[in-house]
Parts: structure tokens; sequence; C-alpha cells
């Protein structure tokens, strides 16, 4: 029996207590355009809301996802789930273009990790003055940290 036929006969409750075990993006990737029902499974809320686009190592170190999952995440899976992201986790090399794919109306959290500051100055300055210059200068020259958390207002453009 393959795995298609297989999560058909699965109750959609107990195919949610599955799901919640993997990553939101081993869902997304997995099950967004295999059929209508996985479709709607895999954009609910509980895995759409926060969207991590970053892989740990065991030893805590942030990496980029896999070019294959980051290609199909540009290609098929923002235009489909943009609007229900409410929080996104980046790492510099995936950084602008996802946030340049779609627009992200509900965006109220940006976290950026292993983000060096001058990038981030350069990337937020121009076309992109949402997040507060200023801000970001004064909380690297305070903190020595390794990822940034901004507050979005609900009106991003």
């Amino acid at each position: 029996m393959d795995m298609k036929h297989l999560l058909t006969h699965i109750p959609n409750e107990i195919l949610l207590l599955i799901l919640t075990k993997l990553s939101n993006i081993e869902v997304l990737y997995s099950l967004i355009g295999v059929n209508i029902r996985l479709d709607k499974i895999a954009t609910d809320p509980i895995f759409t809301d926060h969207l991590p686009l970053l892989k740990y190592s065991s030893n805590g170190v942030t990496k980029s996802l896999d070019d294959s999952i980051l290609d199909r995440l540009y290609s098929e899976i923002l235009p489909t789930i943009h609007h229900k992201i409410r929080w996104l986790d980046l790492e510099p090399l995936s950084m602008e273009r996802v946030l340049l794919t779609v627009d992200y109306p509900n965006l109220h959290v940006l976290s950026l990790f292993n983000i060096e500051r001058d990038l981030a100055v350069r990337f937020f300055a121009g076309k992109h003055t949402f997040i507060l210059i200023d801000l970001i200068a004064k909380l690297w020259n305070t903190y020595e940290m390794d990822h940034i958390v901004l507050l979005i207002d609900s009106f991003y453009v």
C-alpha cells in the first residue's frame, strides 16, 4: 500500500496528531499539492502561523534549508499560504528571496538568525523602510546576539 492511499484512510484528527510531530516545513513540503484534503490539512494555521524557514544542527547552529525545499517553497508553498503566515524565522541566504516572493499581509513577527548588522541595515533601508534602521543598529551595538526578532505592524506592505 503506498503512502497516498494510506493517508486517505486515516481520520483527520489522527492525521493532525501525527503531523504535529513534524516540523511545519516538513508538513507543507510533503502534503501541499497531493490532494484537496491534504492541502486543507497542511494549510491549517497549526502549520502556517509560525514558519521557521531554517534548520538547526545538533550543536544549535542555524542553517539554510536545502535548495530543493527552498525552490518548491518559493514557487508553490509561499504563494499558497502567504496570507496565513504571522511569524517567519529566516537566515541570510534565503531572507531576501522569501521576503520578496510574496506579500505577507498578516506578518507580525520576523526573526532573523545569523544575520550581520550591515546586511540587516542594507536590506531594510530604501524600499524596505517598514523597520527603523536606528533600532536595528542600537540593538546590535547594545547586545551580542546571533538573531534578532522584529515586531512588525499589521499593515506590512
